[in-house]
């Protein structure tokens, strides 16, 4: 089939890699948001996506909004057969899903109807679940609703960032992705309903939504500052400053400590939570670079009794 893929972060490049590898489909274009600013300089920078199309010798289509004319004119001139989507971070307009034959799928990384929405990955860790995956769907206007093609599932680790598990995801949901094409093409594939039950939602996880409770249990510490990294990154306060938490564990043999009290020892530091402590393994102060706990802790100087979280 002739695919305009659709994608933008790092974490759609293996999909678009499989596809180009693939052989069987011709990857005509890609669709990507607009060059943002980045680093310190705030130059604009092309999209991971953009960037590996650029390499493949592929065009590159970076409308503004997916309703431009000129971008729908292009579209309708390339005539796909399906744009398979991954992460692309905008509304698809009926105008636009109704131009390629086979509609627009998209890999979502979640279990669906488990987890619809903008951070399923994150969302999955900070719930604890145990299993979570892919699935392959054809979009329609509604959030995550339309019907799968096909799914893939992955185990949660116990120690499982959200980045590690999204890492995971992006590379074996690419096979899933790449074999739905397949499936399409040769119409052995066809899309199944989702279920009424089931439905959960995974909105994009906000800064304050990252916040520490040192008066929640350990595991759900521990799960929050798992399920926010690598962003928006766990954080909480210390003497009026943000502090974020890049590595925690929790330290069950700890139960001395009141919820955020805090106690440096010369390699360690524990914090206490509503149950046992939790030992900061790496933070990153305001302004600074990532460090080890015990040397952030020994240049603080913490005080008896000091806190995390006001």
């Amino acid at each position: 089939m002739k695919l305009v893929f659709a994608g933008t972060p790092e974490v759609a490049v293996p999909a678009l890699d499989a596809l180009i590898a693939s052989g069987r489909h011709e990857v005509a274009a890609v669709v990507t948001r607009p060059d943002a600013p980045a680093g310190r300089g705030r130059r604009l920078v092309a999209s991971p996506v953009a960037e590996r199309a650029e390499e493949a010798g592929i065009e590159v289509l970076k409308p503004a909004k997916p309703r431009d004319p000129a971008f729908l004119e292009r579209l309708r001139e390339i005539g796909p057969d399906c744009c398979p989507v991954v992460a692309y971070g905008a509304l698809l307009p009926r105008v636009a899903l109704d131009i390629p034959a086979h509609g627009w799928v998209n890999l979502h990384f979640s279990l669906l109807p488990a987890w619809r929405g903008a951070a399923p990955v994150q969302h999955a860790v900070m719930a604890g679940d145990e299993i979570t995956g892919a699935s392959t769907f054809l979009i329609e206007e509604g959030l995550d609703s339309g019907p799968v093609y096909g799914t893939i599932t992955e185990t949660v680790r116990p120690t499982d960032t959200s980045g590690d598990l999204l890492t995971r995801l992006a590379f074996a949901g690419s096979g899933l992705l790449a074999a739905t094409m397949d499936g399409i093409e040769d119409g052995t594939l066809k899309a199944v309903p989702q279920p009424a039950e089931g439905i959960s939602l995974a909105p994009k996880i906000t800064v304050e939504d990252a916040r520490v409770d040192w008066a929640a249990p350990a595991l759900r510490v521990d799960r929050v500052v798992r399920g926010c990294t690598p962003a928006p990154g766990a954080w909480t306060t210390f003497r009026g400053e943000r502090l974020k938490l890049v590595q925690a564990v929790p330290a069950p043999e700890r139960t001395d400590l009141a919820p955020g009290q805090l106690a440096a020892g010369k390699n360690d530091v524990h914090v206490g939570t509503g149950s046992h402590a939790v030992e900061l393994l790496w933070v990153q102060a305001q302004g600074k670079k990532p460090m080890r706990a015990a040397d952030w802790a020994r240049g603080v100087r913490i005080a008896e009794g000091e806190r995390l979280g006001g």
